[in-house]
């Protein structure tokens, strides 16, 4: 971002900016201030008695941009710049900039189709980032993020804070015995931007991954202007459902039928156990989620579009897949 665009939120660069934080804290830097999520994180690592499991991260610089044509992200950079700067951090001009200052990146872009060529320069930098969701606005655009971290060596993750239920987590770790099928709920809010349920419904999707796993087959779709409902049929018949809400009362959450139990997913537990999964990752470099997961998760929900097209009809997985691998393969990364 151009200074004079700065400006324009009210704000300057700061060229005398000092930090009084020690030398072995480790950096962070943020990239997007267009959601709430930027602000949220920011407060719990840099709140004076964070805990010990964030891993000592502070949050030291952020750049704002952002999307440029979403009203609901672009009216909240103003404001969330300014809050921001309350909690201690620098305001940059360039990701460029902010990548000369920190360690690792939170890409919290509200806008998934920023999101590769955002990413594209972090990675070119060396720096771990976590990507939040959506990972991208297209499988496509997913399939080439994880194709650039290869060919750049630097580690990526991308999750839904919803995957950190904590019922969810347990079900994950065996808690009820292999899971038989499932269901999972969420608001699915759509923007013209993105695919429907890419920008909201994939939150309930991913709640319906963390408890099912990989290996869906097909994908039907019914869809009416107040809800989606989303069938996934699993290997071994086994059927996991998302529920998108846009009317009535809207929440979070699932039940998963296992051979040993079922098993209810409770209330949201907020932002905090996906920020003790982010600082693990930041100390080791490794992805909690698998990048074949993340992408199955996209090509479930790009599936889910091309059946809403086709009335509703089953769509196959691997073929939606197998046409995102090779458009992916046509981008230069």
């Amino acid at each position: 971002m151009e200074k004079a665009a700065l400006a324009g939120l009210g704000l300057s660069l700061a060229p005398g900016f000092v930090s009084a934080r020690p030398r072995n804290e480790k950096r962070v830097g943020i990239i997007g201030l267009d959601t709430s999520h930027s602000i949220a994180f920011t407060k719990a690592f840099n709140a004076t008695d964070a805990a010990a499991d964030l891993g000592g991260y502070k949050v030291v610089a952020a750049y704002p941009h952002g999307s440029k044509d979403i009203p609901s992200s672009v009216e909240r950079i103003p404001g969330y710049t300014e809050e921001i700067q309350t909690l201690g951090v620098e305001m940059v001009d360039s990701i460029a900039s902010l990548l000369d200052k920190v360690d690792v990146v939170l890409l919290e872009t509200n806008d998934g189709r920023l999101h590769l060529e955002q990413a594209l320069e972090v990675f070119q930098s060396g720096k771990t980032v976590f990507i939040d969701k959506p990972i991208s606005a297209s499988l496509v655009d997913a399939i080439a993020i994880f194709e650039a971290a290869k060919k750049y060596k630097v580690p990526v993750f991308s999750s839904s804070s919803l995957r950190y239920m904590e019922n969810a987590v347990a079900v994950r770790n065996g808690k009820i015995g292999k899971v038989m099928g499932a269901d999972a709920f969420s608001p699915a809010t759509l923007e013209p931007t993105h695919p429907d349920l890419f920008w909201y419904g994939i939150h309930g999707v991913e709640t319906l991954y963390t408890l099912m796993g990989t290996g869906c087959e097909t994908v039907q779709r019914t869809f009416t202007p107040g809800a989606d409902v989303v069938v996934g049929t699993w290997d071994g018949g086994r059927i996991g459902t998302f529920r998108g809400t846009r009317s009535g009362k809207s929440g979070y959450g699932g039940r998963a039928f296992g051979e040993e139990g079922i098993m209810d997913m409770g209330s949201y537990g907020g932002y905090r156990p996906l920020l003790v999964e982010i600082a693990k990752f930041f100390d080791s470099g490794k992805a909690p989620v698998s990048e074949e997961e993340t992408i199955e998760i996209f090509a479930f929900m790009q599936a889910a579009d091309e059946s809403k097209k086709i009335n509703g009809q089953a769509v196959s997985l691997q073929a939606v897949l197998d046409k995102g691998r090779r458009e992916a393969a046509q981008i230069s990364i």
